[in-house]
């Protein structure tokens, strides 16, 4: 067999000279290309070539030690660094945080989309992520150190409103890895975790007139591959390596595992998120913010990752749909080395149509950990002194999910809770503040998400706040917690004050929660309100599930007895979003709409983002001769709802 473009290592390294332009992909040690990067080291090492190198990468690639881009942390080896996190990477932050290297960081899913669009031949990447934040050129366009001085980053004005421009430029050597090659140079990826951006990155090195190095476990005879399971054509790729298997694990904590790679499905262990501590409650407090039918994001972190862990607890896990932003859909992400692949899933789809979801807003809520946190409720999450670990994707999630909610302690540093018969106390109190006069760098723009209209909560062991008018509004307190002595007497600003009314009870105890039945409930008491001055009703019916006749019926009551005794009809809003109506009962459903917009309304608007919901309930209402038109949020939108 000819290998044409199998080639060693080594000599895949020496196709690397001074000044290139290299883009690595790979997430944690997801898809990361360790036999291209130990070989590249190698020869850095022994000859002192290539030297100043501008390295490229949207996801972390490391173990927090030596793997991955560590490889590459040598003074003279790199020059510049555009990367989207750094805190897998010590030694290359190390050089950032002493002025060694010029270093940004950017969102990683601008990062995957630029590669894309320098593929594409575009003058880069024009999108909205970064406003407000320390990404913004008005507030240091990303950049990380003193010696980091061209922008890169540029602020345009379209129509009245801003966006942000990311300017392209050519990838001289794209380093990507695969399972199998032939010797054509085509990739598949059937043993990989993730496909991550492999595509796109070969296309913007082959379309900028540079190479791609591509790193596999295995090589196939010419022209046995499946055509459609190959992700990379050979077109694309200039040189392929065998990889050993030490520098070709699944991830870093694991060689090989199938159900990674959806070679097949497992058992799902049920694991319990541990004793009633802080972490624990304030895992239950922001799990209640759930909805049937959510697609949600977890962060890193050891507060957000007990989230998943108390809904599979509570056994609701059936009921969410979890991803992973590096293109995870469904199932349960891994934690630690193994972080960023996950079992069960639904699918695996590339990190750029990710970051597509998630940048169009496709994701319901998510779940985010927070470093510091000041009175306006801005966020950061990416520098820490001397420690500069970088947004990832946390600016892209944060900036487009529908609710956030962040999750952390009130204080860190030997903090201690004490639990009892429901009741909470603080046994030893943290060393440092998470709230603050001024946060070191604003990863997350309160006054940009109050503009976008997100709903946002702070959610700590002791006390709740929500993103207000003017900042952070303290709106929940936890069972014997002394506001004065254990919230505000601890904050360097004063918050503004809704109630505060007591955080759920549930929370506190050592027993489940009950968190399914309550996501099951329809909660209409909750969803219906009228606004006299106005007269308008407003039906929140978003995240509710119609099963049956008695959900129909309890619905019809609380409409009759909210709106029965005004004496004169109504205008109306409905609110659609994630609702379903199971089919048997639909008809039934459709009636009930009927019966209560030909004795109420006086007119409706009803509005989901769900094409075949719009599709189904228009087409069921135009059969009853009502109302039929269902629109979208952005066409029917009210303050109130």
């Amino acid at each position: 067999m000819r290998l044409k473009k199998i080639i060693e290592a080594e000599d895949a390294a020496a196709v690397i000279h001074d000044g290139d332009v290299i883009a690595s992909a790979g997430y944690g040690g997801n898809g990361t290309p360790d036999q291209l990067l130990v070989a590249l080291e190698e020869r850095f090492l022994k000859t002192g070539l290539p030297r100043n190198l501008t390295l490229v990468f949207a996801g972390g690639q490391g173990d927090m030690s030596e793997k991955g881009l560590n490889r590459l942390g040598h003074p003279g080896l790199l020059k510049r660094v555009i990367g989207g996190h750094f805190g897998l990477i010590p030694r290359i932050e190390k050089l950032a945080v002493g002025n060694q290297i010029e270093a940004y960081n950017l969102p990683e899913g601008i990062l995957t989309h630029l590669y894309r669009d320098i593929g594409a031949g575009k003058p880069g990447t024009l999108s909205p992520v970064g406003l407000g934040t320390y990404i913004d050129p008005r507030h240091g366009g990303g950049r990380m150190n003193a010696m980091t001085t061209e922008e890169i980053v540029r602020l345009m004005e379209i129509d009245g409103e801003e966006f942000l421009f990311f300017k392209a430029f050519p990838i001289k050597v794209a380093l990507i890895r695969g399972t199998t090659a032939d010797p054509d140079g085509n990739i598949t990826t059937e043993r990989e975790s993730l496909t991550l951006e492999n595509l796109a990155l070969a296309i913007a090195a082959r379309n900028s007139g540079g190479i791609v190095l591509a790193q596999v476990e295995r090589i196939a005879a010419e022209g046995s591959l499946d055509a459609r399971r190959v992700q990379v054509p050979g077109v694309l790729v200039d040189c392929v390596v065998l990889a050993d298997p030490e520098h070709h694990m699944q991830t870093y904590g694991t060689q090989f595992n199938p159900a990674f790679a959806g070679e097949l499905r497992v058992p799902q262990k049920k694991v319990l998120a541990g004793q009633l501590n802080d972490r624990k409650v304030i895992a239950r407090r922001a799990a209640l913010e759930l909805s049937p039918n959510c697609v949600i994001n977890v962060g890193v972190g050891t507060v957000p990752d007990q989230v998943p862990l108390v809904a599979d607890e509570e056994r609701v896990q059936d009921l969410i749909t979890l991803t992973v932003d590096p293109g995870v859909m469904g199932g349960v992400p891994m934690s630690g080395l193994d972080f960023g692949a996950a079992v069960n899933y639904q699918a695996v789809i590339d990190h750029c149509s990710e970051f597509d979801f998630i940048d169009g807003g496709g994701l319901d809520a998510a779940f985010l950990g927070f470093g510091e946190c000041d009175a306006q409720g801005n966020v950061n999450a990416s520098r820490f002194g001397d420690r500069l670990p970088g947004c990832g994707g946390f600016i892209n999630i944060s900036q487009n999910a529908k609710k956030i909610v962040f999750v952390g302690t009130f204080t860190s540093g030997g903090l201690k809770l004490a639990i009892d018969d429901g009741k909470v106390s603080i046994a030893k109190e943290g060393r440092f503040a998470k709230f603050v006069p001024e946060i070191s760098q604003t990863t997350f723009s309160a006054e940009y998400a109050r503009w976008r209209g997100q709903e946002v909560l702070y959610v700590t062991e002791r006390c709740v706040f929500r993103l207000g008018p003017e900042g952070l509004t303290l709106s929940e307190v936890a069972p014997g917690i002394d506001i004065e002595r254990d919230i505000l007497a601890l904050l360097p600003f004063v918050p503004a004050i809704d109630g505060p009314r007591a955080m759920d009870p549930a929370i506190y105890q050592p027993g489940a929660m009950g968190l399914r039945s309550r996501l099951l409930d329809i909660h209409i008491d909750e969803r219906l309100t009228y606004d006299a001055e106005l007269n308008t009703v407003y039906m929140n019916y978003a995240g509710m599930r119609v099963r049956s006749a008695e959900d129909i019926a309890t619905i019809l009551a609380a409409v009759d007895k909210l709106l029965g005794g005004l004496g004169k009809r109504v205008h109306a809003v409905v609110n659609y979003e994630r609702f379903s109506c199971d089919d048997e009962v639909f008809a039934q459903y459709a009636d009930a709409v009927k019966y209560v917009e030909e004795t109420y309304y006086i007119d409706v608007k009803r509005y989901t983002s769900g094409a075949f919901l719009r599709h189904k309930l228009g087409s069921e209402l135009a059969k009853r001769d009502i109302t039929a038109q269902v629109l979208r949020p952005y066409e029917a939108i009210p303050a109130k709802v």
